[in-house]
């Protein structure tokens, strides 16, 4: 429930939002995220955040201008992709399709908020670091098994990475 503006600028975050909405979006169910990203690594950690953005100026609540409240957010262990009974390494430099769900929310983006959406690769302290390099146990890793690796999302015609959020009609 903390105010997520403390990520924003980071430079190891992707952020994507809406211009300010016209009216309301009620998201009811389930909010599937889909991207496509390579690493310089053989393991990453992908952490989604579904986030309702306050106007700089909310009247009837001032400190509540520019909150960022964050409605849903979820983890993915790249080595996990698919599936936690399949851990496999991750091949350094392919782009590799990832699906994170981000569960089922039912929250209404009210008129004057932004929706947004932040992409990260850590979440520490909240979950633990990943060393960015394949180990058989994640909880035995040496120090020297923490590499540093860079990280691409991609977002094209051949590599469509999208939300799906499921809006309700009025």
């Amino acid at each position: 429930m903390d105010d997520q503006r403390f990520v924003d600028g980071r430079p190891d975050v992707l952020v994507f939002q809406t211009e300010p909405l016209s009216e309301e979006v009620t998201v009811t169910g389930d909010v599937l995220v889909n991207f496509f990203a390579s690493t310089t690594g053989s393991d990453a950690d992908w952490i989604v955040k579904l986030i309702d953005v306050y106007p700089d100026v909310e009247p009837s609540d001032p400190p509540m201008g520019g909150f960022e409240l964050m409605i849903g957010g979820e983890v993915l262990r790249g080595r996990f992709r698919d599936g936690y009974d399949k851990p496999k390494a991750l091949a350094p430099g392919v782009v590799t399709p990832f699906q994170l769900d981000l569960l089922a929310h039912n929250h209404r983006f009210r008129k004057g908020h932004r929706i947004m959406v932040q992409l990260q690769s850590t979440w520490f302290p909240v979950i633990d670091r990943n060393p960015q390099t394949y180990v058989p146990n994640i909880f035995e890793a040496k120090e020297s098994d923490f590499q540093k690796a860079t990280h691409t999302v991609m977002r094209s015609k051949q590599f469509p990475s999208h939300v799906l959020l499921p809006v309700t009609a009025r």
